[in-house]
């Protein structure tokens, strides 16, 4: 039965039982169960039932208001979806997912505002003598909270004179840009120093080189370029034209071997200690941009995507909102210039006060053994990861371990199931969204194989919208009047979603009701803007990937953003 349909009956229905004086109670009954079991009309007929509860006179059940729930109930599905067994888990889910909003508004909407640089302080006065990050690569090393903390108030000291101005508050481009690899502590003390000083830092893939590299630069509007020395042939390639548009360029050592490059560790370890004010970051909104991470560059040069100190703090509560613990600890083998490796890794360790355990880069060989030698009981994973994992040859002691949690997005349904067979049964959250994108999914759940749960509860928070996908013309699928199609259960489709989103730089962002208003809006999306791979809509509420193959990162996705 169509939407009109639903509406006539109903409303027919509700002024027969309000004009015999009959009680609609049940009847509101069964259509909230009708709601549950996944009608989308049944949202908008709650509404009926509401406007009629004026003239209810009697809550005894009464023989017509039983015809009228017994009419709405054959309507409804011959069996109970299955979707209803998700319930509990949807209703706690929407409680969580509203209480980190109002207290993440509450704590940014504060003067000054607090920030992730203010939760990273918290946890160093509290326990300052915690270890807080160890790292694994060449200089194997662990630095506790304290130290982390006292480091970076000293980068804040030593790069203010730098800077020109006590901050570059109130401005959209960042004040300085990092592009370090083998030593990940002396990068983040630096980085955590201009947070304090309420800068904004972009991070790139340090990987890049030669016009990218000068395109990545160039394009933050960066005033500082910090570069570790393994990266000295990278940056002489592009030094003259850095030099050129004036940027100033340090490497993070005590010696430079460039000529025309400065050296800051001698700075560095001359600054004080001294705590830095949070005043001077008193002009931070939850609207003020904390980070800028890079696209890969796959559909041209790399774009910086902004991410806001609000965008920021919801990344940092994903460790907590998957059940980490202060006692937890995290390893991670994924980029500093990636976000589930900085944020969702790094900063949430750094907020909650778990110890993160950093690796250089992923080796399947000495996965497990790290995390035997340090306790680890929560692992971070993209893409393939736990894919090489289950490749390698099978051990005795695979099970031998802490691990509890897994955290992460690409993991296929083989694997999954692959992967808890063999190394035990770990809890894995699997999660989907973008670093430039506005839309997100967690499959809370823990259902095998797909990136994320929705619900209509969610879907009234944070209104998105599938559409079917043309995946060869790699356009959506439109009706004769231009209008996107909506998709049902197993279609392949790309997503459209209203919530807010930090934009990709000079790159225009389009809102969800453009898709039904403006025909060509879609269409419109400037060439290598945001892309994202394409889902397919489950009956249960789940969303999966298609096929067995990794997420394709070439297919249009529009995304928009209020008030940008």
């Amino acid at each position: 039965m169509g939407i009109r349909q639903w509406l006539a009956f109903l409303l027919f229905l509700l002024l027969l039982l309000w004009g015999l004086e009959q009680p609609i109670w049940l009847p509101a009954v069964a259509l909230t169960l009708r709601w549950l079991l996944g009608d989308p009309a049944c949202f908008l007929l709650l509404g009926l039932v509401v406007l009629a509860q004026p003239w209810v006179s009697s809550w005894r059940s009464h023989w017509l208001s039983l015809v009228a729930v017994l009419l709405t109930l054959i309507l409804s599905p011959a069996r109970p979806p299955p979707g209803l067994r998700w319930l509990p888990a949807d209703m706690a889910y929407l409680a969580k997912i509203l209480y980190l909003g109002w207290n993440i508004r509450t704590q940014l909407s504060r003067q000054p505002p607090d920030t992730f640089v203010d939760a990273f302080e918290r946890q160093a006065r509290a326990q300052p003598g915690r270890v807080s990050l160890v790292w694994t690569g060449h200089g194997a090393c662990s630095v506790t909270i304290g130290e982390l903390d006292a480091r970076a108030c000293q980068a804040a000291w030593a790069l203010k004179n730098e800077l020109g101005k006590p901050t570059g508050l109130g401005v959209r481009k960042p004040a300085a840009l990092l592009v370090l690899t083998s030593q990940a502590i002396p990068a983040l003390t630096v980085w955590l120093g201009l947070a304090k000083l309420g800068c904004p830092v972009a991070w790139i893939n340090p990987h890049v080189r030669g016009t990218p590299l000068v395109h990545s630069v160039l394009s933050s509007g960066a005033q500082l370029l910090v570069v570790d020395t393994d990266l000295k042939e990278n940056l002489e390639e592009v030094l003259p034209e850095l030099q050129a548009e004036n940027v100033r360029c340090f490497y993070l050592s005590h010696v430079s071997p460039t000529p025309g490059v400065g050296a800051l560790g001698a700075a560095l370890e001359a600054a004080p200690s001294d705590p830095v004010p949070a005043d001077l970051r008193a002009e931070v909104t939850w609207q003020s941009p904390a980070l800028f991470i890079y696209t890969s560059g796959t559909t041209g040069l790399p774009k910086p995507a902004i991410l806001s100190h609000e965008r920021v703090l919801q990344m940092t509560k994903m460790l907590p909102f998957c059940g980490a613990r202060a006692d937890d600890v995290v390893y991670s083998v994924l980029p500093l210039y990636h976000v589930m490796g900085l944020v969702v890794g790094i900063l949430s360790c750094l907020e909650l006060g778990a110890t993160c355990v950093l690796a250089p880069k992923f080796s399947a060989s000495r996965f497990w053994n790290d995390c035997r030698q340090h306790g680890v009981t929560v692992i971070l994973y993209v893409g393939e990861i736990l894919r090489y994992l289950c490749d390698g040859p099978q051990r005795p002691e695979d099970q031998t371990h802490t691990v509890r949690l897994a955290m992460g997005n690409g993991l296929r349904a083989d694997v999954w199931e692959t992967f808890q067979q063999r190394f035990g049964p770990i809890r894995i959250w699997e999660f989907y969204g973008s670093t430039e994108g506005n839309m997100g999914f967690v499959n809370y759940p823990g259902h095998c194989g797909a990136v994320g749960k929705t619900n209509c509860l969610l879907r009234v928070l944070s209104p998105f919208e599938l559409v079917q996908f043309d995946t060869e013309a790699a356009e959506p699928v439109r009706d004769k009047q231009g209008f996107c199609i909506p998709v049902e259960p197993g279609m392949e489709v790309v997503f459209s979603g209203v919530g807010g989103v930090d934009t990709l730089v000079d790159t225009c962002s389009l809102l969800l009701h453009l898709c039904n208003k403006r025909p060509k809006a879609l269409r419109s999306v400037p060439a290598g803007g945001v892309c994202s791979p394409h889902l397919i809509s489950q009956a249960l509420g789940c969303l999966t990937t298609p096929g067995a193959s990794p997420l394709p990162q070439s297919l249009a996705l529009t995304m928009g953003s209020l008030g940008v």
